[in-house]
């Protein structure tokens, strides 16, 4: 059966179709209701009508915490280590003063809030800062020579290992973060700076991840750290034995969430770093 000639042809309705003449294309169909013709113009309509439509509507935009998260997580595949963290202070630093005996902090929240967040950071002493907020020890091997060797220090001062147990960067074994410890003290060695290597300071539990038991592996990880340092002729520097409880937790008032020191446990642990520092210097 042939369409009336009166009705206008499927090319002629598509052409002049917009999304006004949507009723107009409907009614069309109706007498177009033919044979072949169904399944094409049933396609080719769809097609005209959404042509006309207005671009579709953007997604409603992340809640400002959501974006914060994914902008944080986006820097951190492209600097996984935080090398830009201290890269401009690093450009700017002299060399160390003739008889200048500089020291170098690395670690991660801990030393990065020492003298920042709580605490004095040694004033007047030539000690340089390079902690860095949630960072684990294969980070920190990464940033070792940019943030540490290049500054020509004659001693570094790892304080690390707590955000490894976390699992701030996934899962790590006791051998993986001895293996990282091992390899920056061989860094450092290899030019000529004196290492002390200070033991994780007391955790009973992480509020971050709560599944975590901490404190035995916190404790086997330090002996591994002391036996090493007597092996290898390096620093060991003891701050659990002074901060911790009789739990593995850091004694009262030390500690503002059970992890990071306050500043009173920075005024423990100063004179601690300040002792370890000279035994080191003097090796």
């Amino acid at each position: 059966m042939n369409p009336s000639s009166a009705t206008p042809s499927p090319a002629k309705i598509l052409a002049s179709a917009s999304c006004k003449e949507a009723r107009k294309l409907l009614r069309a169909f109706q007498n177009w209701w033919v044979g072949g013709y169904k399944t094409a113009f049933v396609i080719l309509l769809s097609a005209a009508h959404l042509q006309g439509q207005n671009v579709a509507p953007q997604p409603p935009p992340l809640a400002p915490a959501i974006a914060q998260q994914m902008a944080e997580m986006r820097q951190k595949l492209v600097d996984w280590a935080q090398l830009d963290r201290y890269r401009a202070e690093n450009a700017t630093l002299p060399m160390p003063a003739p008889g200048e005996q500089r020291v170098v902090f690395c670690g991660d929240s801990i030393t990065d809030g020492w003298g920042r967040s709580g605490g004095a950071f040694f004033p007047g002493k030539p000690y340089v800062n390079r902690g860095i907020g949630g960072q684990t020890t294969p980070q920190m091997l990464v940033r070792f020579q940019q943030d540490v060797v290049h500054l020509h220090p004659a001693a570094v001062l790892i304080l690390a290992g707590t955000n490894d147990i976390a699992g701030n960067t996934g899962p790590s074994t006791e051998q993986m973060i001895e293996d990282n410890f091992a390899s920056m003290a061989a860094i450092a060695r290899q030019n000529g700076i004196k290492v002390i290597l200070a033991s994780i300071l007391p955790v009973y539990a992480y509020s971050w991840n709560p599944a975590i038991q901490p404190v035995p592996i916190i404790r086997s990880i330090n002996q591994w750290l002391k036996d090493y340092c007597a092996r290898e002729q390096c620093t060991y520097l003891d701050y659990y034995t002074t901060l911790a409880d009789e739990k593995g937790a850091m004694k009262p008032g030390l500690a503002s969430d059970g992890v990071h020191p306050t500043v009173q446990g920075y005024a423990i642990m100063a004179p601690l770093a300040e002792a370890a520092i000279s035994q080191a210097l003097q090796q």
